[in-house]
């Protein structure tokens, strides 16, 4: 699929509720989720929320952004649990 013609629907580990999430933060499309900081959306979307949200929700923000800028990203780096694996692999050394 051409990086111009995707979607954000079309990333893989983006559902619904995500969806809904991306369009609180004010994410329409791909060229604006591409120049998001994930942890700066999961911040900003636990203020909006007025409550800490689930950290899976980070792990899909850098799942989604990752493919935003990378169209050819290895499918198992689009995965939502790849990135909490990392999260929770950097957070077991501090």
């Amino acid at each position: 699929m051409q990086a111009h013609k995707r979607r954000l629907q079309d990333l893989i580990s983006v559902g619904p509720a995500m969806l809904r999430d991306f369009e609180l933060l004010g994410v329409g499309s791909m060229s604006q989720l591409a120049r998001q900081n994930p942890r700066k959306m999961y911040d900003r979307l636990c203020r909006i929320k007025g409550e800490r949200i689930d950290v899976c929700c980070l792990d899909t923000f850098q799942a989604a952004v990752a493919q935003a800028r990378n169209p050819l990203l290895p499918a198992e780096k689009c995965q939502w649990w790849y990135w909490s694996r990392r999260r929770k692999g950097r957070d077991a050394k501090k």
